[in-house]
């Protein structure tokens, strides 16, 4: 049974940082497309980065240049480091993963696991 597990949230004040880290059981794909998403109160669930067995990544415009993904293969698990945090970052966050080498795009419906969420909050 796969289970992708978040951790790292919290609350910060705008300009501050968080590490998320996702934690991969059962899973041994890890090497494949996995990416964050974030979902705001009455928004629909977007795409902030994917990452591919390459190691190539993708990020939303929103968050380029503050967020960084990273994997690591033998410990099984996907982070985000997210720096510069603003106000509009406020989210839940969910990592995913889908069982395809490349990442084709941001978009939440190919991703064929999700982890539970992890609640940021960004104060101004």
């Amino acid at each position: 049974q796969v289970q992708l597990v978040e951790s790292g949230g919290g609350s910060v004040q705008a300009g501050g940082s968080l590490r998320l880290s996702c934690a991969a059981f059962g899973y041994s794909h890890i090497n494949y497309c996995m990416g964050w998403f974030r979902q705001a109160p009455g928004k629909e669930r977007e795409g902030v980065s994917v990452i591919d067995a390459y190691g190539s990544t993708s990020y939303a415009d929103s968050v380029k240049g503050r967020f960084t993904i990273s994997k690591d293969n033998a410990k099984n698990t996907l982070d985000l480091q997210m720096n510069s945090l603003k106000p509009e970052d406020t989210a839940i966050y969910y990592c995913a993963a889908r069982t395809t080498l490349r990442c084709p795009g941001r978009a939440p419906d190919p991703f064929n696991y999700w982890g539970q969420g992890t609640q940021v909050t960004v104060s101004s």
